[in-house]
């Protein structure tokens, strides 16, 4: 995926579109999700973040969204006239192969997928609401297909009372995935106290599941380091310009994050590990 990341002036003279170009021919150009093009007038720069209608959807680097129908040459790539066309699409046959999930796996046959499944006893939880929405918007075919569901706690600390109240055993499991699991920490000492045969625990060591998502995805070069004592989520959104309101931001965050491509590999890793853990025969 290419970087959503803008220059500092995206309507500098530079960029417009070249004159006296003649017939040349316009190169046409998969507008795979994340792109950053102009219009042809050079009026607007964004990134690809859907379609609607046959036209393609841009962003700018302010959340400001415009729809343009992808006409030929109606398009600059850093300066250059192109065509945009729709990005070939997985499919259940053909050159591209099977269907395929948001996590990268195989899609089940519709048939399948549409039978109703008996839910497992075992269950994954994680540690916030934010957390339980990356992993469904990703995983939630896989874990629909395998009968897992999958709850938040409002917090580690509530993580023992969760344990005990749940009773793990044989055919019984638990996993967790919990934010900052970084040695020496509270997160650690807690998950050292429940872990057994019958409950994993693993984590990634961002301090918050936004960090997890490729700063790409969102637009930005790199998530900002927030000096300690400051709420972080606040502390991030000051340093990267966007409104100060967390449940928007998250929601623009989440609404990037279109595949396992858009999250880092060790988050995906941790996730892919609980749910072997439950669902293999032993659970």
């Amino acid at each position: 995926m290419r970087s959503r990341q803008y220059g500092a002036d995206v309507l500098a003279s530079g960029r417009r579109r070249p004159k006296g170009s003649g017939q040349r021919e316009v190169p046409a150009v998969e507008a795979e999700r994340g792109l950053v093009v102009e219009d042809s007038e050079g009026r607007f720069c964004g990134a690809v973040v859907g379609y609607e209608n046959g036209a393609v959807v841009l962003e700018d680097r302010h959340g400001k969204r415009r729809v343009f129908p992808l006409a030929p040459a109606a398009f600059l790539l850093e300066g250059q006239p192109v065509t945009l066309v729709p990005p070939v699409l997985l499919g259940p046959a053909g050159p591209a192969g099977p269907a395929r999930t948001a996590s990268g796996s195989v899609a089940a046959p519709a048939a399948e997928r549409a039978r109703a499944k008996v839910a497992r006893a075992s269950r994954i939880y994680v540690e916030g609401k934010h957390d339980a929405e990356l992993v469904e918007k990703i995983w939630g075919d896989d874990l629909r297909d395998v009968g897992v569901v999958v709850e938040y706690l409002e917090g580690i600390d509530d993580l023992p009372a969760i344990v005990s109240s749940f009773s793990p055993g044989p055919g019984r499991r638990l996993g967790v995935l919990v934010d900052h699991l970084v040695a020496g920490s509270k997160e650690t000492r807690i998950a050292a106290s429940v872990r057994s045969g019958d409950v994993l625990i693993v984590g990634h060591p961002f301090i918050d599941i936004w960090a997890a998502v490729r700063p790409s995805a969102v637009g930005i070069a790199a998530w900002p380091d927030v000096p300690p004592g400051q709420p972080w989520k606040e502390g991030v959104l000051r340093a990267i310009g966007w409104p100060p309101e967390v449940p928007a931001a998250w929601q623009r965050i989440l609404r990037s994050v279109r595949s396992y491509t858009d999250l880092e590999p060790t988050l995906l890793g941790r996730v892919e590990e609980l749910i072997d853990f439950v669902t293999s025969p032993e659970s």
